[in-house]
Formats: structure tokens, C-alpha cells, sequence
């Protein structure tokens, strides 16, 4: 693989009656100055960061608000940072539980610990009894939109209704984007490109931002080194980053449609438009899979990670889900 080719591609997973389809063009506001001011910075996110240990290792998260739960499902290479924006906006309402998978971010976990996507469950499983929540609300992204709807197969009851933006589904997962990113994690280069990023902010802008914001500006050096700096920081973090990218195969929502059209748990579906990973028609699917879809709001110039660049969108969509 070459590197030019690596840096020109998105190292993200590495994702009763039907109600009416309802698509609503959303013109996200540009992300300004003034905006970022209002939303939490990377220095004051990793104070709230906290650890459950559990079965599978020490589980980082972080925990906001109060009353209900809401679980916040991020992405790759990311972790829960990702989510600090609608964060801030939704613990007025919620209480807000954004961990970081294993394999990615701050959890730690021992040499053998698998990182599947049923694993990653499991660890969730375990993370919310540890928290003594019961049932959530869930907002989820990219591969955790694929966790999230094998939680919803396996724990119906445990899940009161879901938001996924842009992910992966069973007839797209991993997508064929993703490809060459798995064969970097198979060579072992993968971890080595990534951690360029660090020392080379201007490139990570240009390539991996491009990519996945509207705006890669984004990407500061303080939330570049918060992505990447744990990815990288010690021969097993950089072994386990490759084996996350490598349990995404064989397709771990294979089988699970049949239980997802009995589901009865509302979800509504806001998808970047501009998204060159996971198409229109991987939401369409959702949209027509879920018997209580709340239809699709459809953002044109959000890409993959938009989600992080409009927190005010996402944390409108909630409340309206959440009727709060």
C-alpha cells in the first residue's frame, strides 16, 4: 500500500407499519471560532475521563448529566471526544456515557482480549452494569452505528430508541472504502502512517480531515493528539489498533436483518451527504429496515465524522427523538 494512497482514503471502520421515509436537507451552519469557544476543549475532556474495571480491561468513558442514560457511540480512529459537542448540549437532558472501544482511544486492555464487534458489546454490557444503567438512548457513528445495531438485536429491552448517523449496515459492512485500510493493519504499516499525524498537523488536515470534516480545521493539534496519540503510544496500543481494524471481518452484522425488522424501537437517521464511504443508500436501507425509522435527515456537505462539527444538529435530532 502505498502512502499516498493511505492519505487519500479514511482510516475508519476505520461503522406494525413502516413509517413514511422523511428527508429533510439540513444546511448545517459552518463551523466558526465562536462555535468551537462553546464546546469542550481536549485538555478539559481528559479531566472528566474516568475507568471501569471490568472483565475485559480498564474502560475509559466519560459521564455527564443526569436522570436517563444516553450511550455515545464513536467512530475510528477516534474515541469519545468525538462526541464532546453534543455532549455539552444534551447532559442537560441526559445522562451521558461516552466510553472508548477497545482497541481504540484510552481503554486498556490485555494482549488477548478480543475486539470484535460482539466483544465490543459485551464490554458495554458489562460497562452499563457496572454503571447501574438498565436502559439507554443511543447516538451512534461509523462502526459504533454497527455496535449499536447488534445491541439493539441482542438487547431490545435495554435500548429505548436510537439516533445513527453514518455507519455501517449488513449489506455494506466493512465498506469497500475501508479495504485498503484493513490491508495496512494486515501489513502493519497502518499504525506507523497514523502516528504521522502527530508531527505533521498540516498533513493530517489535508488528508484524514479532508476526508471525513467539511471543515478540516477541526483538527487542531490538541484534538489530533487526542485521537492519535493512544493509537501509537506503546508496541501493544499499535498492535491492537491493527486488530481492531482486522475483527472488522468477517461482516460482523451478517444474519442480523431478520431480527431488526421486529424491532420496535424508534430511530431516527441523520446522514452526511457528502460522505464518500457510506452512501445514501446504506440510510435508505436503515430507513426501510427499522418498522419505527423516524425517517432521515440528510446533511449535504457533512461527510463521515459531521457529527463532530455540528453538535448543535445532532443534539436537536436527540431531543426531538427524545421528546424532550
Amino acid at each position: 500500500m502505498k502512502r499516498r494512497l493511505f492519505l487519500q482514503i479514511t482510516p475508519t471502520v476505520i461503522t406494525s407499519g413502516i413509517t413514511a421515509t422523511l428527508i429533510l436537507p439540513a444546511l448545517a451552519r459552518p463551523v466558526d471560532q465562536d462555535t468551537r469557544q462553546q464546546t469542550t476543549d481536549a485538555a478539559a475532556f481528559h479531566a472528566m475521563r474516568r475507568f471501569a474495571n471490568l472483565p475485559s480491561g480498564k474502560i475509559a468513558y466519560v459521564e455527564r448529566g443526569r436522570g436517563d442514560a444516553a450511550l455515545f457511540l464513536h467512530g475510528a480512529p477516534l474515541n469519545g471526544f468525538q462526541w464532546r459537542g453534543a455532549i455539552d448540549r444534551l447532559s442537560p437532558y441526559r445522562r451521558c456515557i461516552a466510553p472508548d472501544f477497545m482497541g481504540l482511544g484510552y481503554t486498556q486492555v490485555p494482549v488477548q482480549q478480543s475486539l470484535t464487534a460482539d466483544a465490543q458489546l459485551d464490554m458495554l454490557i458489562s460497562l452499563l452494569d457496572h454503571l447501574k444503567i438498565v436502559a439507554v438512548d443511543i447516538i451512534a457513528s461509523d462502526s459504533g452505528g454497527a455496535v449499536a445495531q447488534l445491541f439493539a438485536a441482542r438487547y431490545p429491552t435495554r435500548v429505548r430508541s436510537m439516533l445513527l448517523t453514518n455507519c455501517d449496515v449488513e449489506p455494506d459492512s466493512p465498506p469497500a472504502g475501508v479495504q485498503p485500510v484493513i490491508k495496512m493493519a494486515r501489513a502493519g504499516t497502518l499504525a506507523d502512517e497514523t502516528a504521522k499525524w502527530l508531527s505533521d498537523n498540516t498533513l493530517a488536515r489535508a488528508t484524514f480531515g479532508a476526508a471525513v470534516f467539511h471543515d478540516p480545521s477541526i483538527l487542531s493539534a490538541d484534538n489530533i493528539a487526542c485521537y492519535v496519540t493512544p493509537l501509537v503510544s506503546s508496541p501493544l496500543r499499535r498492535q491492537q489498533y491493527h486488530a481492531f481494524h482486522l475483527a472488522l471481518e468477517p461482516n460482523p452484522l451478517a444474519g442480523i436483518e431478520a431480527k431488526l425488522k421486529r424491532s420496535n424501537i424508534p430511530v431516527r437517521i441523520v446522514w452526511g451527504g457528502s460522505d464518500t464511504l457510506f452512501s445514501m443508500a446504506d440510510a435508505q436501507y436503515l430507513d426501510q429496515l427499522f418498522p419505527q425509522s423516524r425517517g432521515i435527515r440528510v446533511v449535504p456537505e457533512g461527510k463521515l465524522f459531521f457529527q463532530e462539527e455540528f453538535p448543535d444538529l445532532i443534539a436537536e435530532e436527540a431531543r426531538r427523538l427524545w421528546k424532550v
